[in-house]
């Protein structure tokens, strides 16, 4: 439990340590911001490229099992039409 809390410290401070370099970095205000936004940008179309790759990913699997249980049936139904007429043809 006390390891726990020593981390969270830790990455608290951290973060803090991280928003006062940004906050009394020598650069103004206005640049500070405009960095700020377009890696806030960068990180959001990077997400949403990644996001985009993985649902293309999943379309393909779907698609894939789709394709693959296609195929079974229609080999099930081949064999169900092939030991139909077999039955036939005993019987006969």
């Amino acid at each position: 439990m006390k390891s726990s809390k020593i981390i969270t410290g830790v990455l608290i401070g951290a973060a803090a340590g991280a928003v006062l370099g940004i906050l009394f970095a020598p650069e103004k205000g206005k640049d500070t911001r405009e960095k700020l936004r377009r890696k806030g940008a960068d990180l959001k179309d990077n997400l949403k490229g990644r996001i985009n790759d993985l649902v293309d990913g999943i379309a393909d699997e779907i698609e894939n099992a789709k394709s693959q249980a296609e195929n079974k049936l229609e080999e099930g139904m081949g064999k169900v039409s092939a030991a139909q007429s077999q039955i036939k043809h005993s019987l006969s």
